[in-house]
């Protein structure tokens, strides 16, 4: 099938965006032909700020409804393709939302929050992130925590997760759980990479591993291209099984540079935690934009994929995985 073709029929799910939302990236989404992706809705934010960005979702659902559905399970995907429309699951990078109440996993579930990301880069109630000096690893909160997300259907999502707190969840949890986007560090070394070792443990049990395409986590920096990312697919396919890898790609369209300021901020205004000046990273040449995701597909036929492994890693594994942890 031709490439173009190929990209129009497929499911593409991407596993994780945090770009500035608006009407523009909303369209982005549909000409980029994103039938759902894992949407950020809180970071740094405590319970009632996530409340306030769940909020906004519900507006912009309404607003933009010729665009966008919001997802409560792996049908609503469906649909999404059907309608040509994209799916949109909320998901959080961070429980600091929960705060100290496990019981809220339920209530976040029931509005659309289907995917969330134990710590962000440092220490929380639940365990450690990747930029903490030190691991603690999973406190026994953070089991709890787990437990609710398991019995609720919620995606645990270790992709800024510290290795010790991570290796923990992994051995906890009664569902597969994932890393939704994550670079490996056999081909750049950095602390929110993950290891060989990492990502066959995730995929051992079950789990997923979604592929980023952000320059910062890559050899190549601001020169990477299109073609180079799908390298990265290979590596992490030969490592975690092509079943287990779909796409995850860490979008940051439109952001300026006080969100990375804020983002790369212990708690999102303590200490800075990532060298180096706060800058908007140049995105990969030919991948730029959520509307050039037919490039990725090109570029994967044009590395010999066959149709079969292309149409898994776009979406059909994310679709198929997703429903296992969701239950549906």
């Amino acid at each position: 099938m031709d490439p173009a073709a190929l990209h129009d029929d497929a499911i593409l799910i991407d596993g994780l965006i945090i770009s500035k939302w608006s009407r523009s990236v909303f369209e982005e989404m549909r000409a980029g032909g994103v039938t759902a992706a894992n949407c950020t809705c809180s970071v740094w934010e405590g319970f009632r700020d996530t409340m306030e960005n769940v909020a906004q979702w519900k507006r912009w659902f309404r607003e933009h409804d010729d665009l966008l559905l919001p997802v409560h399970r792996t049908g609503d995907i469906r649909r999404a393709k059907r309608e040509g429309r994209t799916g949109i699951i909320l998901g959080w990078q961070n429980t600091s939302a929960l705060e100290d109440r496990a019981e809220f996993v339920e209530l976040f579930r029931d509005l659309g929050v289907r995917v969330m990301q134990l710590t962000y880069n440092t220490q929380n109630l639940v365990g450690s992130g990747c930029w903490e000096s030190r691991d603690g690893g999973l406190s026994d909160f953070g089991r709890d925590v787990i437990d609710e997300m398991n019995r609720c259907g919620v995606l645990v999502d270790l992709s800024h997760v510290g290795p010790k707190t991570s290796a923990d969840a992994v051995e906890h949890s009664a569902k597969p759980v994932a890393y939704t986007h994550c670079c490996p560090t056999g081909i750049m070394e950095h602390p929110r990479n993950k290891s060989d070792a990492e990502m066959r443990a995730v995929a051992e049990r079950g789990g997923f591993v979604g592929v980023a395409t952000y320059p910062p986590f890559l050899p190549w920096g601001d020169e990477t291209t299109v073609d180079q990312c799908v390298e990265v697919f290979e590596y992490v396919i030969d490592v975690a099984g092509e079943d287990a890898v779909g796409i995850g790609t860490d979008f940051t369209q439109d952001q300026e540079v006080s969100f990375f300021e804020w983002l790369r901020s212990d708690k999102g205004h303590g200490r800075l935690l990532v060298p180096g000046t706060p800058r908007v990273p140049r995105l990969p040449k030919g991948l730029a934009t959520i509307k050039e995701f037919p490039n990725l597909t090109a570029a994967m036929a044009s590395r010999g994929w066959s149709e079969t492994r292309i149409r898994k890693v776009l979406g059909e594994n994310w679709l198929r995985f997703l429903g296992e942890v969701w239950g549906e």
